[in-house]
């Protein structure tokens, strides 16, 4: 069953187009990669699904609802690319913040903030100020906050970027277990190997073009790597 379908996005930038009719599908249980080399707008594709920006042309179908609601917001979770965090804030307190939005206090947010915190191995950490936290302690922390309200459709930007083998083993970990809990995982990512082994299929962009709408990764013949060399290097749009 689609938990996310996608078809003919198109978006202009400074007067030039870059998305030139999108088109994918997402199962809904499944961890969805979305693969891409440089400029090939795989951001600003993930921006006009959530509606942070507008799109010229679209048709999108999410929770199988033709628009994105408000009750449909309340399902997502969403971690950017670059982390714009309240440095001022404690971890705790940037969850407990990010909680609110949601409608937990009390003894449930309490709970749930020591849950992520332990879940990002972060537990250690809860009431360092956010200026003090690494570049891997700030990703685990926005990744923390993206699924705080326990969301059933996922969208993470690069969200194993800038992590250390270890880092990166904790994120698959995480994934592989939200999966087992029922959250579809959209994420955009160009570490090949992490997608091999923890995707259920992905898409390529290229050039904001979908030179791959979707393959199941079990079905490609050799390594993920060659695959994906072989269809950008074959592409029509350079």
């Amino acid at each position: 069953m689609k938990i996310l379908e996608v078809k003919k996005i198109e978006k202009t930038l400074a007067k030039k187009k870059v998305l030139h009719g999108i088109n994918f599908s997402v199962e809904a249980g499944e961890i969805y990669g979305f693969l891409w080399p440089n400029w090939a707008w795989k951001t600003t594709t993930m921006k006009c699904i959530m509606w942070l920006i507008e799109p010229e042309k679209w048709e999108i179908h999410i929770f199988w609802w033709d628009w994105l609601t408000l009750e449909s917001k309340k399902k997502i979770g969403f971690m950017p690319e670059n982390t714009y965090l309240y440095k001022h804030l404690t971890g705790k307190e940037f969850l407990e913040f990010n909680g609110k939005f949601f409608w937990l206090n009390g003894a449930k947010l309490d709970k749930k903030v020591h849950e992520l915190l332990k879940r990002v191995w972060l537990e250690h950490a809860w009431d360092k100020y956010l200026s003090e936290y690494s570049k891997w302690m700030l990703q685990r922390v926005w990744l923390a906050q993206s699924i705080i309200n326990e969301p059933k459709l996922l969208f993470l930007d690069e969200p194993m970027s800038g992590l250390d083998p270890i880092g990166r083993k904790m994120v698959k970990d995480l994934l592989v277990s939200l999966k087992k809990e029922g959250t579809t995982i959209f994420f955009n990512t160009h570490i090949l190997a992490d997608v091999e082994s923890i995707c259920d299929r992905i898409s390529i962009i290229h050039k904001g073009h979908m030179i791959v709408e979707w393959k199941e990764v079990k079905s490609i013949n050799g390594s993920l790597e060659d695959f994906f060399i072989e269809k950008v290097t074959s592409s029509k749009h350079k």
